[in-house]
């Protein structure tokens, strides 16, 4: 399978991701629209003179994506809406993403990289593990119809 990293910028990137996200985590997680309208809301946020963003590609096809945007906390930036979709798992592209975050954050000058995921996500987290990541809290929380734990994750640079 080709796969290949690139910048998000071609039309229907920000509509694939939302999609993406919201079919995903119905099918996996069974959660609600609540998800994919909090996506939605993160997607339209983004303010590509800020932030930056990839799409994960395999044989042509969207399969992947994150985001990398300023955090409130000053020196700091918060990776976002990592997803790949389960056909193309096992490819190494939630890592290869992660990576692209981090790299910009390096490059940027950010002291820090922030995220917030669910316990539930553990391909997530150990992609993040991986990268250096520490769980900085955990807090249980009522959303997308489901009782998560959510948690904290921070990454010195």
């Amino acid at each position: 399978m080709d796969t290949r990293i690139r910048p998000l910028g071609v039309p229907g990137d920000l509509g694939w991701v939302v999609m993406a996200n919201g079919r995903t985590y119905a099918e996996q997680y069974g959660w609600d629209q609540s998800y994919e309208a909090l996506v939605a809301r993160i997607v339209a946020d983004f303010d590509p003179a800020a932030g930056a963003a990839w799409i994960a590609e395999a044989d042509g096809e969207r399969v992947g994506g994150v985001f990398c945007v300023p955090d409130s906390e000053p020196g700091t930036a918060r990776l976002r809406l990592l997803v790949v979709t389960p056909a193309a798992r096992g490819l190494g592209l939630g890592s290869a993403l992660v990576e692209h975050c981090l790299e910009y954050a390096r490059a940027q000058g950010y002291e820090r990289v922030t995220l917030w995921t669910n316990d539930v996500l553990a391909a997530a987290r150990r992609i993040y593990q991986r990268a250096g990541f520490t769980l900085v809290k955990e807090e249980p929380h009522h959303s997308f119809g489901h009782d998560l734990v959510g948690q904290d994750w921070t990454l010195d640079l």
